[in-house]
Order: structure tokens, then sequence, then C-alpha cells
């Protein structure tokens, strides 16, 4: 159908992939959990409309350009890994400003600052930005599509279509999982300053790992 081969072990493969922890779904998380559902729901607007622009470069040939060119890579790698950099300094700023204050009872303006981002974040630009700044996404999609595609389809590009319309039903199924989930912990956070403050830190620390883990890659 529309020149996808084994499209049970793809979808399996596909739900492995997404369930596995990544700054995407982090952010998403801890947006939802320290801003809403709706602020979630914007975050995770920009991961998808990341994925889909990414997954487009991909068909169209980037993926090519990127590992023929190693300085290209290294460019956009570097970039991705500064970016995911930046939101875990501000995690763990905000971290530690809420342990210091963790005793004042009023917290209005700390409680919008929760994870480092200010009152203005804007969770669907920084989501797309950490998205598009990744560039073993783009080598990752051509990578695992095209083990799902016939060869002797006359259409590719509807195969590479079919193939990221499931890639974005998983993520959105996934991602409202944890945007509810953060909405729930978003109760406990306010009256406990402590474990707000933990929370970020972890958080703040996992962007740390991310950031590490894609500038030590290769193409």
């Amino acid at each position: 159908m529309l020149g996808i081969t084994d499209l049970p072990t793809y979808l399996v493969g596909l739900a492995l992939i997404i369930l596995l922890p990544g700054p995407n779904s982090l952010y998403v998380l801890s947006v939802s959990a320290r801003r809403g559902i709706r602020s979630g729901y914007r975050a995770a607007g920009g991961v998808l409309c990341g994925d889909a622009v990414l997954m487009i470069l991909s068909a169209g040939g980037v993926a090519s350009l990127l590992q023929a060119s190693p300085v290209a890579f290294s460019v956009v790698k570097l970039l991705g890994a500064g970016y995911l950099t930046w939101l875990a300094l501000g995690l763990l700023r905000s971290a530690w400003s809420l342990w210091r204050r963790r005793d004042v009872r009023h917290a209005g303006a700390a409680v919008g600052e929760a994870a480092g981002q200010p009152p203005h974040e804007r969770p669907y630009r920084r989501a797309l930005t950490a998205s598009l700044l990744n560039p073993k996404a783009i080598l990752f999609f051509v990578s695992f599509f095209v083990q799902f595609v016939d060869p002797a389809y006359p259409y590719p590009a509807l195969s590479f279509l079919a193939l990221g319309l499931w890639v974005q039903l998983f993520s959105i199924t996934y991602l409202t999982l944890l945007i509810f989930t953060g909405a729930r912990l978003a109760a406990a956070f306010r009256k406990r300053r402590r474990l707000q403050a933990g929370a970020s830190a972890v958080a703040g620390t996992a962007f740390l790992g991310f950031a590490a883990k894609l500038s030590l890659t290769s193409a």
C-alpha cells in the first residue's frame, strides 16, 4: 500500500523510538507542568511542525548533503547543542532561584519562572527551534524510512508522506499524554517549592546531557 513494505514492523519500531526520552518530549512535559495544557499544546505544535520540516528536508535530499559535507553537519550540530545548553542553563538558574526562595509564601511571580523561562516564554518557537537544530533527526528519518519503502514503487514521495503521517499521529498521541501528565504535576509543584526546584534542576541536567550527546555525534 503506497509503496510501504512491512507496515506492522514499522509501527512497532516507530512506537519504541517515540517512547525514548528526548529533549522535545522533555520540553513539552516541562512546559505543561509549568504553564498548563494550552502552553503544552503550543510546544507540541512546535515539535510536530519541526518534525514535518525535517521529514520534508529528508525527502528532498538535505540528508545526503549533511552526510557529504562534514562542515555543514558540524555547524548545524553545534548550533543545536548550543541551543540546548542555553535552555539547560535557564532551567538550572531558575532551580537555584526557586531553592533560595523556597521559604517565601507568596510565590506568584516565581511560579511563572518555574523552569528558567520568563513570563514571555514562547513554547511553540522554542520547541520548533530545538527540533530544527537537530541534524541527526534528518538522517534518522531517511535511514529509518528507507527500510520500509518499496524501491519499485513509482511514487516514493507518497511513501514518505504516508510514513511521515504515521510519525505525526504517534507523536501527537504521546505528547498529549505528556501534556496532561505535566498538568497534573503543576498543582504539586505550586505547593512544594523544593519539588519544583528539584524538577527544574533535573530537567536542566537532562538538557545538558542531550547537548553533550548531540555535540559528540557524527554523520
